[in-house]
């Protein structure tokens, strides 16, 4: 049914511990695309922020995966609510998953600079096939279907940490009914970081994520960077069990309103000789807060 290219690909998964099935895709850059996990993050930038990623894993292998998204949101003035809506495209050879997904979140002040906030998100996937063999009458025109799904967080944060806790899927769906395997399967992820102030134009921060998925190992990702002169973020990661991966990182503030980022993965397990690693950019667009005559503190996460 499958072509040889994605028979490989699930060959590699299954040796690194991994399962064939849609699960949402992972980023190196998780910390700049929270909300794509975790719906209670809307609005907590204060402003509106748009980001753009895309990921080229596995670059050099036919049919490797791809995965793009793009994530808007912003408060809603004078409340406490936020409001964001992701789109998510992941393809993996004759494979394509689209993520559309609504957000909403209420922020309850715990004190002068902590925010709780809980979120909840809801919207459709959709699962397509294109025809990977002109001899199956089954696959003639291909197949696509829709599902709904929904998803829940919560978020704690002041300007110099943050923790969460969330399922932005929270049903197992058979995307097909049972033709062949796909099934999105929901996953838990727990986040948090922290920046500290090393002296002078330096900080340095820490962050981890852990992916719980029903169904297939847990996956844990910890990063380290450094801050110069609140522009130039440099730093490197390692994954845990999902073909362990390090990465290396480079983000940098090009003005107050735009940033842009690339990370670099170099997988460790057996699928090393096959790829010449994995490559990820991102663009963050964010609209200026002034207060008391000046752009606010930058933060930083």
């Amino acid at each position: 049914m499958f072509k040889l290219k994605q028979i490989i690909i699930c060959a590699i998964f299954l040796t690194t511990s991994l399962v064939c099935a849609q699960q949402l895709p992972q980023f190196t850059q998780y910390v700049y695309n929270t909300m794509s996990v975790n719906p209670a993050y809307a609005g907590s930038r204060e402003t509106f922020s748009a980001t753009a990623l895309h990921r080229n894993q596995w670059a050099g292998i036919e049919g490797n995966p791809t995965t793009s998204t793009l994530s808007v949101h912003a408060p809603v003035k004078f409340s406490r609510v936020g409001l964001g809506l992701t789109y998510i495209n992941d393809q993996l050879g004759d494979e394509g998953t689209n993520y559309i997904y609504g957000n909403f979140s209420y922020t309850v002040p715990l004190s002068q600079k902590v925010n709780m906030a809980f979120g909840l998100n809801a919207g459709v996937t959709n699962y397509s096939l294109e025809n990977p063999d002109p001899l199956d009458p089954f696959f003639t025109d291909g197949f696509t279907k829709w599902n709904p799904n929904l998803g829940a967080g919560i978020y704690v944060s002041s300007r110099m940490w943050y923790i969460g806790l969330s399922s932005p899927r929270l049903l197992n769906t058979d995307l097909n009914q049972g033709e062949f395997a796909a099934i999105e399967r929901n996953s838990y992820y727990v986040i948090g970081g922290k920046v500290f102030d090393i002296g002078g134009a330096t900080k340095f921060k820490t962050t981890a994520i852990a992916k719980f998925t029903n169904g297939a190992p847990a996956t844990y990702d910890v990063t380290a960077n450094l801050l110069f002169f609140d522009k130039l973020w440099v730093g490197a990661s390692y994954r845990f069990n999902d073909a362990d991966n390090f990465g290396a990182m480079v983000d940098y503030q090009l003005s107050n309103s735009f940033r842009v980022g690339y990370a670099y993965d170099l997988p460790t397990s057996a699928i090393k000789p096959y790829t010449g690693g994995t490559h990820e950019i991102i663009l963050i667009y964010e609209m200026p807060i002034k207060r008391l005559g000046g752009i606010k503190s930058p933060r930083f996460f």
